[in-house]
């Protein structure tokens, strides 16, 4: 069994209480994430008490996402990762006009503090419920991302971390984890295989392992890239938003988020519409908006866009909803269309998105094809990862692998055969 940590402070950071998304029955505070009344997902539910802050008070905050604490799942003081969130939101006119819109965005977690996707947010707040319950160890199921975010924040905070990932995953995401210490297992079989032992282990040992048993907390962590959003815009809301889909839980939350912020008053402009996207070789959310279904029907994932490799999906339903009670839709994409998405972003934006990146910008051209968008819309696109962490799929020979390099030798001679051969084929 895991060991508690004693708090050390008297102003002690208190998490939420939890309420059932479906029945709304409530649950005392706990490392639980399953309402043993309906099987529902537990959310937080927000102190009808706190005192919300204006715009004036939250642009005077540090810049991270602790800066909306109060629509964060916690009363008092974080105490781990206080500097991670507030990436930048990128203005793409090239891709705009590729999307024919009047706008279109960029919102670059492919930068985010310290392991470069946006599962540093989840992972932030995470870490918090795990201190305010006394856990001394983390733990979490991964197709990658949330595996280095998990060790390196355990290892910010001095926490114990086991995490569990499919066995097959890219090198970079595995370095990208165990270069941190924790104790990294791989897994034969899918995620939702090691998603499956995963709460086998949260229930046998009492870790808290950050996307089952503290999956509420966790979860909430994505909301404040919707609160970015809406500030880095001037306090108003684009008309769409398009974001990659693993679990679902991302696009949920996103449409949460803009709704908080519009109850509070704070931003201008009706709700955007969401869009999600996937790749063909594991689309479960995509078949449910297209095929109007009433309940996930699960996939054996097949394809290069591992980090959002998940055949069944625990939000999809959810997702499914936020997606068609905004107006907006589903697009999935294949393979080869998932790295011309990653070399569009590199050559029209500048910014380097993994695989799930790829899936978003291939979708978005997808869904423009189809006439989602409209002339006057401004879109935002949410890049979740760095591309380092997937080169193999811009080096992989069956899809489009960049081009191989010249090499020459050190003679202006030859730069300038080379800059007339060059010439020659444009």
């Amino acid at each position: 069994m895991t060991t508690t940590i004693a708090p050390t402070s008297s102003d002690t950071l208190r998490p939420n209480d939890l309420v059932c998304r479906l029945c709304k029955t409530p649950t005392p505070a706990a490392p639980v994430a399953i309402c043993e009344h309906c099987l529902g997902p537990l959310d937080p539910a927000p102190n009808p008490d706190r005192v919300l802050p204006s715009r004036a008070v939250i642009e005077s905050r540090a810049q991270s996402l602790w800066r909306y604490l109060e629509w964060l799942p916690f009363e008092g003081k974080p105490v781990h990762s206080l500097d991670t969130g507030f990436t930048p939101l990128v203005e793409a006119p090239r891709l705009a006009k590729r999307l024919g819109v009047a706008k279109c965005w960029v919102k670059n977690d492919a930068v985010s503090h310290p392991t470069l996707s946006f599962k540093d947010r989840v992972v932030a707040t995470a870490i918090n419920a795990a201190h305010a319950f006394g856990l001394d160890t983390i733990g979490c199921a991964s197709t990658g991302n949330l595996a280095n975010a998990v060790a390196a924040h355990a290892a910010r905070a001095g926490l114990k971390a086991w995490i569990f990932i499919p066995a097959d995953l890219e090198q970079g995401k595995v370095i990208g984890t165990q270069v941190y210490g924790p104790n990294l297992v791989r897994i034969t079989g899918t995620y939702d295989d090691v998603n499956r032992l995963c709460a086998q282990i949260a229930d046998h040992y009492g870790w808290g392992i950050v996307n089952v048993n503290l999956r509420g907390y966790y979860g909430e962590g994505s909301k404040t890239m919707a609160f970015e959003i809406a500030e880095q815009l001037g306090w108003r809301l684009p008309t769409a938003v398009v974001a990659p889909m693993a679990g679902g839980s991302l696009v949920t939350k996103l449409r949460k988020g803009f709704r908080e912020f519009t109850e509070a008053e704070l931003v201008q402009g009706t709700a955007p519409r969401i869009y999600g996207t996937q790749a063909l070789g594991c689309a479960p959310i995509v078949n449910l908006v297209e095929r109007d279904l009433d309940a996930i029907e699960p996939v054996v994932p097949n394809t290069i866009a591992r980090s959002i490799a998940i055949g069944n999906p625990a939000d999809g339903m959810f997702a499914k909803r936020a997606i068609v009670e905004t107006g907006g839709s589903a697009a999935g994409v294949a393979e080869e269309a998932i790295v011309d998405g990653i070399r569009t972003l590199a050559e029209e934006v500048g910014i380097f998105t993994e695989t799930a990146g790829g899936v978003t910008v291939a979708g978005a051209l997808k869904l423009a094809q189809q006439g989602r968008f409209r002339a006057d819309d401004e879109v935002v696109l949410c890049i979740t990862g760095q591309g380092l962490k997937t080169v193999e799929a811009v080096i992989d020979p069956s899809l489009r692998p960049l081009p191989e390099a010249p090499v020459i030798a050190p003679r202006l001679r030859e730069v300038k055969a080379l800059v007339a051969s060059m010439e020659s084929r444009t």
